[in-house]
């Protein structure tokens, strides 16, 4: 029984090795290659209808690579993605709000 067990301790030590070699992220600003969303120049479309046009300018023009339009009561997840704009309407489909993650 105890040759096993000291067979078993490298392969341990190597599994641990291997999962702290991995940085992990704890929250601060995110790279510049993962932040590309600039909400503040699209400001000027609260208050006017999402169209589907609009809703692509907006990620053009706020250097998104995704758009996610987000409807009253509707369930999204809390991920945080700096390359993604959050268009907020309200039940005209009015935008609200521009933000992003």
């Amino acid at each position: 029984m105890r040759k096993r067990t000291f067979m078993l301790l490298p392969l341990l030590g190597v599994s641990l090795a291997a999962c702290a070699a991995k940085p992990m992220r704890t929250g601060g600003p995110l790279p510049p290659q993962l932040q590309a969303c600039n909400a503040d120049v699209v400001q000027d479309t609260v208050g006017k209808p999402a169209t589907p046009e609009r809703i692509e300018d907006i990620r053009v023009r706020s250097g998104s690579k995704v758009a996610r339009v987000v409807r009253p009561g509707q369930a999204v997840t809390m991920d945080f993605r700096g390359d993604r704009v959050d268009i907020h309407v309200d039940a005209q489909d009015l935008i609200v709000s521009v933000s992003c993650g």
